[in-house]
């Protein structure tokens, strides 16, 4: 059912990128400029193509939804790691340098007695 989902997602996308590069430009950024409504109103006319793109925006949403409902479904809590749970194998070189131990890639430990906070006396 996810694949399906998936599938239809990315035709929805394909088609919403082609109808919104066949539609007229209007020239000028945001709205500004138009034209088609008659000088007095704000809201231009409805083409064919402005329907088609709020259906196939409103379908790229829902599809959206849907597949973020699905990942969360399959999320479990844990890390991709953890879920691995394979340790690597042994190498058999034995030219491979020795890592060092954890403590040694620690910063050094700080003084027991020595305050944390300077202080002005």
């Amino acid at each position: 059912m996810q694949n399906v989902v998936l599938i239809i997602h990315l035709i929805l996308a394909l088609g919403l990128i082609a109808v919104v590069l066949m539609q007229r430009s209007e020239g000028g950024g945001l709205g500004m400029g138009g034209g088609g409504g008659g000088a007095m109103t704000g809201r231009a006319a409805a083409t064919a193509l402005g329907k088609l793109t709020w259906i196939l925006a409103i379908a790229f949403i829902c599809t959206s939804i849907t597949l973020t409902i699905f990942a969360a479904e399959n999320a479990s809590g844990s890390s991709v790691i953890d879920r691995l749970g394979v340790t690597p194998p042994p190498s058999d070189t034995p030219d491979a340098p020795a890592l060092p131990a954890g403590d040694l890639l620690l910063p050094p430990s700080a003084d027991e007695n020595a305050p944390l906070v300077p202080t002005l006396e």
